[in-house]
């Protein structure tokens, strides 16, 4: 986190409190973080104190940083809204009268305005052919749109199989249940700790995510299956960063980094 940004991200309440702090001589030079802790919590501490250290240190006095902190207070009353970059999508019974909107619609939508990448990650799959039928068109448009699907992969009880020929049956499921007919596969990925997590302890990718060209991330209770995305009472939030949307996108990579998630296909 850059210095400059470690004081943008307080709220107005905290920068307020840190200006008249220093103002009164309650926090002064050399800054120590227990005192700073004080008033933006231990999160922030570290990197406001950082950055009051490195600005006393270019030679601004107390009243310079109060009245800069506090210029930068009078600027959060005009951030955007959350509901300007967080919508909230909740399907359930449309004759119920409450707030609605389709889990499949904002799924679909994700898929067909995807420009350079897409992620899935999954638990659950069901007559996915319907729920990926737009993602596998917007693959046949975009021949360089990048698709990697994380999906979990579980052995079948007194499956005595190798975990080669598990990962076989489950690319092939996958391609012959699961996938568009005449689109291109994407990548597949799943769990390798799923296959040899002891019976007591299994292990399951459960996450439930879409993340578009690193810039929209959608989170949600609802599987990929046809009934959780236009039927079932499901709760999920769609976020426009490209933040959060990339800290998504380097978990699982991380992952493939690491050797948890496998390359199936």
């Amino acid at each position: 986190m850059s210095l400059g940004l470690a004081l943008a991200k307080l709220g107005e309440d905290d920068l307020r409190a840190l200006a008249a702090g220093i103002r009164t001589g309650r926090i002064c030079p050399p800054f120590d973080i227990s005192s700073v802790q004080r008033i933006t919590g231990s999160g922030m501490a570290g990197p406001a104190t950082a950055a009051l250290q490195l600005l006393s240190g270019k030679g601004c006095t107390a009243e310079a940083l109060a009245s800069f902190i506090e210029m930068i207070g009078d600027t959060t009353r005009f951030r955007p809204a959350v509901e300007e970059s967080v919508q909230l999508v909740m399907t359930g019974p449309e004759s119920s009268g409450a707030y609605h909107r389709d889990t499949g619609v904002v799924v679909g939508d994700l898929f067909r305005r995807a420009q350079t990448s897409v992620l899935v990650a999954g638990y659950a799959v069901y007559q996915g052919k319907q729920v990926f039928v737009e993602l596998g068109r917007r693959m046949e448009e975009v021949p360089n749109l990048h698709v990697r699907l994380f999906l979990n992969l579980t052995p079948k009880l007194g499956e005595a199989s190798s975990t080669a020929a598990m990962v076989c049956r489950f690319v092939e499921r996958f391609k012959n249940l699961h996938w568009p007919e005449n689109c291109r596969l994407p990548e597949l990925y799943y769990d390798r700790r799923s296959l040899l997590a002891a019976i007591d302890a299994p292990v399951a990718l459960h996450a439930k995510c879409v993340v578009v060209d690193q810039r929209e991330l959608f989170v949600s209770s609802a599987n990929f299956t046809e009934a959780a995305q236009n039927r079932n009472i499901e709760a999920g939030v769609l976020v426009s960063s490209s933040v959060l949307a990339g800290q998504a996108v380097e978990f699982f990579e991380e992952m493939i980094r690491q050797g948890v998630c496998l390359r199936a296909a």
